[in-house]
Protein backbone atom coordinates (compact mmCIF):
# COMPACT_ATOMS: atom_id res chain seq x y z
CA UNK A 1 0.00 0.00 0.00
CA UNK A 2 1.74 3.49 -1.27
CA UNK A 3 1.68 5.29 2.49
CA UNK A 4 5.28 5.42 2.70
CA UNK A 5 7.09 7.72 5.11
CA UNK A 6 10.48 7.22 7.66
CA UNK A 7 8.82 6.23 11.24
CA UNK A 8 10.59 7.88 13.93
CA UNK A 9 7.66 9.08 16.03
CA UNK A 10 6.94 7.26 19.29
CA UNK A 11 3.85 5.07 18.54
CA UNK A 12 3.65 3.58 22.69
CA UNK A 13 0.21 4.55 22.63
CA UNK A 14 -0.32 2.94 19.06
CA UNK A 15 0.79 -0.72 20.10
CA UNK A 16 -0.87 -1.12 23.29
CA UNK A 17 1.28 -3.35 24.97
CA UNK A 18 4.44 -4.29 23.79
CA UNK A 19 3.97 -8.14 24.30
CA UNK A 20 1.22 -8.43 22.63
CA UNK A 21 2.79 -6.83 19.52
CA UNK A 22 6.01 -8.43 19.74
CA UNK A 23 4.64 -11.91 20.30
CA UNK A 24 2.18 -12.12 17.66
CA UNK A 25 1.72 -15.14 15.42
CA UNK A 26 4.49 -16.07 13.52
CA UNK A 27 6.77 -13.97 14.83
CA UNK A 28 10.60 -15.39 16.30
CA UNK A 29 13.06 -13.70 18.74
CA UNK A 30 16.62 -14.01 17.56
CA UNK A 31 19.71 -12.87 19.74
CA UNK A 32 22.60 -11.61 17.63
CA UNK A 33 26.31 -11.65 18.64
CA UNK A 34 26.25 -7.49 19.56
CA UNK A 35 23.64 -8.23 21.81
CA UNK A 36 21.07 -6.77 19.45
CA UNK A 37 17.23 -8.82 20.03
CA UNK A 38 15.49 -9.07 16.65
CA UNK A 39 11.69 -9.78 15.87
CA UNK A 40 10.90 -10.52 12.71
CA UNK A 41 8.02 -12.51 10.75
CA UNK A 42 10.66 -13.37 7.90
CA UNK A 43 11.77 -16.74 7.84
CA UNK A 44 15.43 -16.23 6.81
CA UNK A 45 15.68 -12.72 9.08
CA UNK A 46 19.79 -12.22 9.16
CA UNK A 47 21.90 -9.94 10.31
CA UNK A 48 22.87 -8.49 7.26
CA UNK A 49 18.59 -8.07 6.83
CA UNK A 50 18.47 -6.47 10.32
CA UNK A 51 21.03 -4.08 9.24
CA UNK A 52 19.66 -2.79 6.36
CA UNK A 53 18.29 0.74 6.39
CA UNK A 54 15.04 0.59 4.60
CA UNK A 55 13.61 -2.91 6.25
CA UNK A 56 14.41 -2.25 10.01
CA UNK A 57 12.62 -0.49 12.48
CA UNK A 58 14.29 -0.23 16.01
CA UNK A 59 12.31 -0.59 19.16
CA UNK A 60 13.98 1.79 22.20
CA UNK A 61 13.32 3.65 25.33
CA UNK A 62 14.04 7.17 25.26
CA UNK A 63 15.37 9.43 27.88
CA UNK A 64 12.21 9.44 29.70
CA UNK A 65 11.75 5.74 29.29
CA UNK A 66 9.05 6.00 27.11
CA UNK A 67 9.04 3.38 24.11
CA UNK A 68 9.74 5.12 20.69
CA UNK A 69 10.12 3.64 17.43
CA UNK A 70 12.85 4.43 14.78
CA UNK A 71 14.05 3.58 11.04
CA UNK A 72 17.60 5.34 12.36
CA UNK A 73 19.38 3.13 15.47
CA UNK A 74 19.33 5.16 18.04
CA UNK A 75 23.19 5.80 19.93
CA UNK A 76 24.60 4.75 23.14
CA UNK A 77 20.89 2.46 23.72
CA UNK A 78 19.43 -1.08 24.03
CA UNK A 79 17.80 -1.51 21.11
CA UNK A 80 15.06 -4.33 19.33
CA UNK A 81 15.07 -4.86 15.56
CA UNK A 82 11.57 -5.44 14.60
CA UNK A 83 10.55 -6.24 11.08
CA UNK A 84 6.93 -6.73 9.77
CA UNK A 85 6.43 -6.86 6.29
CA UNK A 86 2.75 -7.10 3.53
CA UNK A 87 2.19 -10.78 3.90
CA UNK A 88 1.59 -11.15 0.23
CA UNK A 89 4.12 -8.52 -1.63
CA UNK A 90 6.98 -10.81 -1.80
CA UNK A 91 7.69 -11.90 -5.09
CA UNK A 92 9.23 -15.09 -3.94
CA UNK A 93 6.92 -16.39 -1.47
CA UNK A 94 6.97 -19.99 -1.11
CA UNK A 95 2.98 -19.35 0.08
CA UNK A 96 0.66 -21.74 -1.90
CA UNK A 97 -1.95 -19.13 -1.80
CA UNK A 98 -5.00 -21.47 -3.74
CA UNK A 99 -4.11 -23.28 -0.55
CA UNK A 100 -2.97 -21.29 2.35
CA UNK A 101 -5.27 -21.03 5.65
CA UNK A 102 -7.93 -18.82 5.54
CA UNK A 103 -9.06 -16.59 8.68
CA UNK A 104 -13.31 -16.36 8.34
CA UNK A 105 -13.70 -15.81 11.89
CA UNK A 106 -11.46 -12.60 13.42
CA UNK A 107 -13.59 -9.61 13.01
CA UNK A 108 -16.36 -10.35 10.98
CA UNK A 109 -18.74 -7.78 12.45
CA UNK A 110 -16.26 -4.64 11.91
CA UNK A 111 -15.65 -6.19 8.41
CA UNK A 112 -19.05 -6.87 7.47
CA UNK A 113 -19.78 -3.58 8.68
CA UNK A 114 -17.47 -1.16 7.09
CA UNK A 115 -17.65 -3.17 3.72
CA UNK A 116 -21.42 -2.18 3.81
CA UNK A 117 -21.10 1.25 4.53
CA UNK A 118 -18.33 1.45 1.88
CA UNK A 119 -20.23 -0.82 -0.35
CA UNK A 120 -17.19 -3.05 -1.14
CA UNK A 121 -17.24 -6.78 -1.17
CA UNK A 122 -16.72 -8.24 2.31
CA UNK A 123 -14.88 -11.15 0.39
CA UNK A 124 -12.19 -8.51 -0.74
CA UNK A 125 -11.47 -6.75 1.99
CA UNK A 126 -11.08 -10.27 3.88
CA UNK A 127 -8.53 -10.76 0.88
CA UNK A 128 -7.07 -7.21 1.48
CA UNK A 129 -6.47 -7.77 5.27
CA UNK A 130 -5.28 -11.52 4.70
CA UNK A 131 -2.27 -10.05 1.89
CA UNK A 132 -1.14 -6.89 3.91
CA UNK A 133 -0.99 -8.26 7.88
CA UNK A 134 -2.41 -11.68 7.67
CA UNK A 135 -4.72 -10.89 10.30
CA UNK A 136 -2.65 -9.35 12.87
CA UNK A 137 -4.29 -6.33 14.19
CA UNK A 138 -0.53 -5.53 15.68
CA UNK A 139 1.71 -5.58 12.69
CA UNK A 140 3.68 -2.63 11.88
CA UNK A 141 5.88 -2.26 8.29
CA UNK A 142 9.50 -1.08 8.76
CA UNK A 143 7.77 2.52 6.36
CA UNK A 144 5.37 2.79 9.44
CA UNK A 145 2.51 1.22 8.52
CA UNK A 146 0.25 0.11 10.94
CA UNK A 147 -2.38 -2.75 11.84
CA UNK A 148 -4.59 -5.38 9.20
CA UNK A 149 -5.10 -2.85 6.92
CA UNK A 150 -1.69 -1.48 6.81
CA UNK A 151 -2.49 2.62 6.72
CA UNK A 152 0.32 4.95 7.23
CA UNK A 153 -0.34 7.32 9.59
CA UNK A 154 -1.33 10.18 7.20
CA UNK A 155 -3.75 8.28 5.65
CA UNK A 156 -5.22 6.50 8.60
CA UNK A 157 -5.27 10.93 9.42
CA UNK A 158 -7.28 11.98 6.30
CA UNK A 159 -9.56 9.27 6.55
CA UNK A 160 -10.26 9.98 10.48
CA UNK A 161 -8.79 7.09 11.91
CA UNK A 162 -7.15 8.16 15.39
CA UNK A 163 -5.83 5.07 16.04
CA UNK A 164 -5.06 2.72 13.68
CA UNK A 165 -3.67 -0.02 15.86
CA UNK A 166 -8.13 -0.37 16.85
CA UNK A 167 -9.13 -3.40 14.52
CA UNK A 168 -12.03 -1.58 13.90
CA UNK A 169 -10.91 1.83 13.04
CA UNK A 170 -8.12 0.19 10.42
CA UNK A 171 -10.79 -1.98 9.27
CA UNK A 172 -13.28 1.25 8.56
CA UNK A 173 -10.36 3.42 7.30
CA UNK A 174 -9.04 0.88 5.28
CA UNK A 175 -12.10 0.20 3.31
CA UNK A 176 -12.95 3.17 2.86
CA UNK A 177 -9.91 3.48 1.33
CA UNK A 178 -10.06 0.44 -0.62
CA UNK A 179 -13.36 2.17 -1.90
CA UNK A 180 -11.63 5.27 -2.93
CA UNK A 181 -9.70 3.44 -5.03
CA UNK A 182 -12.65 1.64 -6.84
CA UNK A 183 -14.56 4.75 -7.42
CA UNK A 184 -11.30 6.17 -9.35
CA UNK A 185 -10.51 2.96 -10.90
CA UNK A 186 -14.36 2.26 -12.05
CA UNK A 187 -14.46 -0.71 -10.19
CA UNK A 188 -11.88 -2.88 -11.63
CA UNK A 189 -10.62 -5.14 -8.40
CA UNK A 190 -7.40 -5.53 -9.86
CA UNK A 191 -6.74 -1.91 -10.64
CA UNK A 192 -8.05 -0.90 -7.51
CA UNK A 193 -5.89 -3.63 -5.58
CA UNK A 194 -2.86 -2.59 -7.62
CA UNK A 195 -3.27 1.82 -6.21
CA UNK A 196 -3.77 0.22 -2.32
CA UNK A 197 -0.32 -1.29 -3.10
CA UNK A 198 1.42 1.22 -5.37
CA UNK A 199 -0.69 4.09 -4.99
CA UNK A 200 -3.37 5.55 -7.48
CA UNK A 201 -0.78 7.95 -9.25
CA UNK A 202 1.34 4.64 -10.06
CA UNK A 203 -2.04 3.07 -12.11
CA UNK A 204 -2.67 6.13 -13.38
CA UNK A 205 0.68 6.84 -14.99
CA UNK A 206 1.21 3.54 -16.39
CA UNK A 207 -2.46 3.01 -17.41
CA UNK A 208 -3.05 -0.19 -15.53
CA UNK A 209 -0.65 -2.29 -13.07
CA UNK A 210 2.52 -0.89 -12.69
CA UNK A 211 5.53 -2.68 -13.77
CA UNK A 212 6.95 -3.73 -9.96
CA UNK A 213 7.53 -7.02 -9.11
CA UNK A 214 5.61 -6.97 -5.40
CA UNK A 215 2.56 -5.22 -6.83
CA UNK A 216 1.77 -7.84 -9.41
CA UNK A 217 2.24 -10.71 -6.84
CA UNK A 218 0.09 -8.29 -4.49
CA UNK A 219 -2.86 -8.07 -7.40
CA UNK A 220 -2.71 -11.78 -8.25
CA UNK A 221 -2.22 -13.21 -4.92
CA UNK A 222 -5.62 -10.32 -3.44
CA UNK A 223 -7.47 -12.27 -6.29
CA UNK A 224 -6.76 -15.26 -5.42
CA UNK A 225 -7.61 -14.96 -1.79
CA UNK A 226 -11.23 -12.63 -2.85
CA UNK A 227 -12.36 -15.62 -5.04
CA UNK A 228 -11.41 -18.25 -2.23
CA UNK A 229 -13.54 -15.93 0.52
CA UNK A 230 -16.09 -15.63 -1.72
CA UNK A 231 -16.42 -19.24 -2.07
CA UNK A 232 -17.20 -20.52 1.07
Amino acid sequence: MNRRTILTSTLAALLLTASGFLWADGVKRIMHADGTVEFTNVKSASPKRASTKNETVYRYRDENGVVAFSQVRPENTEVDVIHFYCYACDPNSKVDWHNTPLFFKPYRTEISTAAQEFGVDAALVRAVIHAESAFNAQALSPKGAQGLMQLMPATAEELGVKNAMVAAQNIRGGVNYLAKMLKQFNGDIRLATAAYNAGPGAVSRYGGIPPYAETKAYVERVGILRDRYASR
